[in-house]
């Protein structure tokens, strides 16, 4: 697809509506030199003649005026997409980009404790598993899960994990795991995260689980734990919600603790806009108010 060039197309289109390539000049802040120049430029694009000169006079051609009409439509057509993406005035925009385990099952169900706090910032919440690049992307802040080296970034730690297995309460209809070794005579269910650092921590000498169902989102090994499928081995940031509510239960009272952390990140200069700050601080706040950072070991 072939675009004339914009700049030519807003000083092409001005000149025609004053039909003065002066006064067309003054409306967008150049010389009338440049404004000659954008025009004949778009002519020779086009191999069309759009203006009928006589010194420093000029009159638009009909083919001039109908093309005008057409640029005039899209030039405001463009404006308004741009006005509603941006914020209404007096709002400041936050993007914040988490993993997608965090973002749906412990942050997003606080946000709106964040908005209450500060009604004049508008928070788009981005769930995302891939290394974003946030300069690039002009992402405000992330939340990732990892060992805490991403270079060019501003990074602070905010909170550890650990690993222990959980179950429904209905599983085997009540006949739950009473030791770490019925475990093995137990459907273990299966993600990412592997059993064998907790076995190791429980003191089990078993091989790892194959076989079934692997899943890689979070949510979906404890939407079947739920169900009553099997053991999951989770993380307890992401399972608290079903455990406070009783769906799931702890197995033991044995925890490994997890190589990874959760690091708050930001691009360099982030943390001067009032709004970054202003999540930073309640973000922490909210980790030790919900008790975090006493997580049962």
């Amino acid at each position: 697809m072939r675009l004339p060039n914009l700049s030519a197309l807003r000083a092409f289109e001005a000149a025609v509506r004053h039909e003065n390539f002066s006064r067309a000049a003054a409306e967008l802040c150049l010389t009338h030199g440049a404004i000659s120049h954008q025009v004949r430029g778009l002519e020779e694009e086009l191999g069309v003649q759009l203006f009928v000169r006589n010194g420093r006079q000029v009159t638009a051609t009909a083919e001039a005026r109908h093309y005008a009409a057409t640029v005039a439509r899209c030039l405001a057509e463009l404006a308004d997409g741009a006005a509603k993406l941006r914020p209404p005035e007096g709002v400041q925009r936050l993007s914040v980009t988490a993993i997608p385990s965090f973002a749906a099952r412990w942050l997003a169900p606080r946000l709106g404790q964040f908005i209450e706090q500060h009604p004049d910032v508008e928070v788009i919440l981005q769930a995302s598993g891939a290394l974003q690049d946030l300069v690039r992307e002009g992402i405000d802040v992330g939340i990732r899960f990892g060992r805490g080296k991403y270079p060019g970034l501003e990074v602070e730690r905010l909170i550890g994990e650990i690993y222990y297995p959980v179950v429904s309460p209905r599983y085997r209809d009540g006949q739950l795991p009473a030791c770490p070794q019925d475990l093995a005579k137990a459907t273990l269910l299966r993600s990412n995260e592997p059993w064998q650092p907790w076995f190791r921590t429980a003191g089990l000498d078993l091989p790892e689980p194959s076989g079934g169902v692997m899943f890689e989102d979070l949510s979906m090994l404890i939407r079947s734990a739920v169900d009553g499928d099997g053991v999951a081995l989770v993380r307890h940031i992401v399972a608290m919600q079903e455990i406070a509510s009783g769906q799931l239960v702890r197995l033991f009272d044995i925890a490994a603790p997890c190589p990874d952390d959760y690091y708050l990140v930001s691009p360099p200069g982030a943390l001067q806009k009032p709004q970054v700050r202003a999540f930073r601080e309640w973000l922490k706040a909210e980790i030790a108010r919900s008790r975090l950072l006493k997580a049962p070991s």
